[in-house]
């Protein structure tokens, strides 16, 4: 199963969540960002409806799969204050 990591840093003179190396937007305060990375966190857990989805891969190819509603990644929210 796959894990999905919220992490809160400073960035950009507030604070955010990042999950890679993407970012949240900022948040005013640290408080604001982890209830924001709670949120995310807990959102990313429900399970949805099975689809057909098309997505398009590093290389510029084009696939088609089905994506199980309830393969849902687990999640971790690690503070670095």
């Amino acid at each position: 199963m796959t894990e999905v990591t919220y992490v809160i840093v400073e960035h950009d003179g507030g604070w955010a969540y990042k999950v890679g190396a993407v970012f949240s937007e900022p948040f005013a305060s640290h408080a604001l960002a982890a209830a924001a990375a709670k949120r995310a966190a807990t959102e990313q857990t429900v399970p949805g409806r099975t689809e057909v989805i098309q997505f398009e891969d590093e290389k510029g190819k084009w696939h088609e799969e089905t994506a199980a509603g309830n393969d849902r990644p687990t999640t971790q929210i690690v503070d670095k204050a």
